[in-house]
């Protein structure tokens, strides 16, 4: 044998003996044998969030539903989301409506004291482009080729997505605009596209509608967290009448997760497990429902910002920034 051969079989050796260290110490640090290092290396391929926030609902009525969704808009931007990686779609635009007597204004609560609506709302899709064809192009990428950059959802497989949905609804079915409906087998099978396609890491559907719960019934694809405001059979409930626009302003089940997220910042460690554990059906007047089964990790192990806050820890490869060649200025 060749002192290169001798070199070779050495080199292995030693390469075999740090591999079963490694797997010791591994077994030792994690006796029930789950794999912290894989969870370390998921951490590490997770750099970017979104969110997806749509309301379905046109007509003066329907305040609460728009209310709703600039309600979240407002609680993910102060979390940290930039505009650039939320879109927002928004089926009737009540701040413009004749019938406001507060004009260019949505509130939340009858002391309106947080005008939603404000000077810095991006709205992406707005009235009649709020339909289900694009709700789905967006989700799937398959949006034409002139499709402005702020209306599309540029996700990789390190994005973990929080979609919001609101509107009118029933068993396994969501209104869009009162004239068309998108039922819980559309929304599986973008989703099922969407992870073919690598356009996403994680995802945390909530959805705030009668019979909620049913429209995550169907979904079978990794990776989701989903939460709904009502069982089958159930009403998700309108909260606080504002007696100067004659209009509830609110719902129960959005109103009671803003409450929670009223104290959380993006340093906060609060996880899922505390906002759900938050939910109380005598206030709520409905059962919110959460799917776990799909979803890798343990919600008290989620933090919230781990979806709805900005990615503070981003890795910079030498990729990014190669040898030699110092950042611009």
């Amino acid at each position: 044998m060749n002192l290169w051969q001798q070199a070779m079989r050495a080199a292995g050796a030693i390469l075999a003996l740090y591999t079963l260290l490694c797997c010791v110490a591994l077994a030792v640090a994690d006796p029930s044998g789950e794999a912290k290092m894989e969870q370390f290396f998921d951490q590490d391929d997770h750099t970017n969030n979104w969110a997806v926030l749509v309301c379905t609902s046109r007509f003066w009525f329907n305040y609460r539903h728009i209310s709703n969704t600039l309600s979240m808009y407002r609680t993910v931007k102060r979390m940290g989301i930039p505009d650039s990686h939320i879109i927002l779609m928004l089926a009737d635009d009540v701040a413009c409506n004749p019938r406001n007597s507060y004009p260019a204004a949505v509130y939340d609560h009858p002391r309106k004291a947080t005008d939603l609506y404000g000077d810095n709302v991006e709205v992406d899709y707005r009235g009649y482009e709020v339909t289900v064809e694009n709700f789905i192009r967006l989700l799937t990428g398959r949006v034409s080729v002139d499709t402005p950059r702020s209306k599309r959802l540029l996700t990789d497989d390190k994005s973990n997505v929080f979609i919001y949905m609101t509107g009118h609804g029933g068993e396994d079915f969501l209104k869009f605009q009162d004239s068309e409906e998108i039922n819980s087998y559309d929304i599986a099978d973008a989703f099922q596209q969407m992870w073919e396609k690598k356009r996403y890491k994680e995802i945390l559907f909530v959805i705030d509608t009668c019979q909620a719960n049913t429209m995550f019934s169907k979904f079978y694809s990794p990776n989701i967290l989903s939460i709904g405001s009502s069982r089958k059979g159930e009403n998700s409930y309108s909260y606080f009448h504002d007696y100067d626009l004659g209009v509830s302003v609110i719902d129960r089940f959005t109103y009671y997760n803003l409450e929670f997220f009223e104290s959380v910042d993006m340093s906060s460690k609060r996880t899922m497990a505390d906002l759900v554990g938050a939910y109380n059906t005598t206030l709520i007047y409905s059962h919110p429902g959460v799917r776990t089964d799909l979803y890798s990790r343990k919600l008290n192990e989620t933090y919230l910002t781990d979806f709805f806050g900005a990615v503070q820890n981003i890795e910079l490869t030498t990729e990014a920034f190669p040898i030699g060649q110092p950042e611009s200025p």
